[in-house]
């Protein structure tokens, strides 16, 4: 999740990808991303595993922000919300 183009970024995991964006877009999240106002999906990656996912989670949350920026640009240049897309 970001603010904006090169904003704020936020990295979490969770076994609801579209309730838990739902949850950051209307800030009924208290923390990080309602302070920061972080209610762009960026970037994602599915895992079948929750356990593998939360380890990527905090993999990529030890990343210098360049890396994570450059994770986002490589597949995402413009920062456009994905939010749309993952909508079933």
């Amino acid at each position: 999740m970001a603010n904006r183009k090169n904003g704020a970024i936020y990295t979490g995991s969770t076994s609801k990808l579209v309730q838990r964006v739902y949850q950051h877009r209307e800030m009924l999240v208290e923390g990080f991303t309602k302070t920061h106002g972080c209610v762009l999906l960026v970037w994602f990656e599915a895992h079948e595993d929750l356990q593998e996912a939360r380890r990527r989670e905090l993999q990529i949350k030890r990343w210098k922000r360049s890396w994570k920026v450059r994770m986002v640009e490589e597949t995402n240049p413009d920062w456009r919300d994905l939010w749309v897309e993952i909508q079933g």
